[in-house]
């Protein structure tokens, strides 16, 4: 069976199990003539462990507007931001903290992450992880 030539790669980011054909994924998908309620019905049953939590999805849409699509882990600063039970990062992370988070909670995340990041073993992606944490302004705890 001769492969199908894929025409464009879109990247997004959804609510994982609450999707909609609203705006961004409706517009995106449209140009390109995908059917989007098929995308968004596979994309919640795929999504619906991760209720509400953003997820980003990318999608290989073919010449005869077929499709298929590969479901990232959350972006680590949503991770954070849920381990740390704050609504959003500091807007001066050298100077105002925000909130903290533990070794432990790094190591959880980077192992969810680890398939995504560019790290060769799980001590490369805590440091990774927390990288972004203190660019959020969390404080990291022994």
């Amino acid at each position: 069976m001769a492969k199908k030539a894929v025409v464009t790669q879109i990247k997004i980011q959804a609510a994982g199990g609450q999707a909609t054909p609203a705006p961004p994924i409706g517009p995106a998908l449209g140009q390109h003539g995908v059917n989007i309620g098929q995308f968004v019905s596979q994309f919640n049953e795929r999504t619906k462990d991760k209720n509400g939590m953003l997820v980003p999805v990318v999608i290989n849409v073919y010449q005869d507007k077929s499709f298929d699509f590969i479901v990232k882990s959350p972006p680590a600063a949503e991770l954070l931001k849920q381990a740390a039970g704050i609504v959003k990062g500091s807007g001066v992370p050298n100077k105002e903290k925000v909130g903290t988070v533990t070794r432990e909670q790094l190591a959880t995340i980077a192992k969810t992450k680890f398939e995504d990041l560019n790290a060769f073993t799980i001590e490369a992606a805590v440091k990774i992880i927390e990288g972004t944490a203190r660019n959020m302004g969390l404080e990291v705890a022994d």
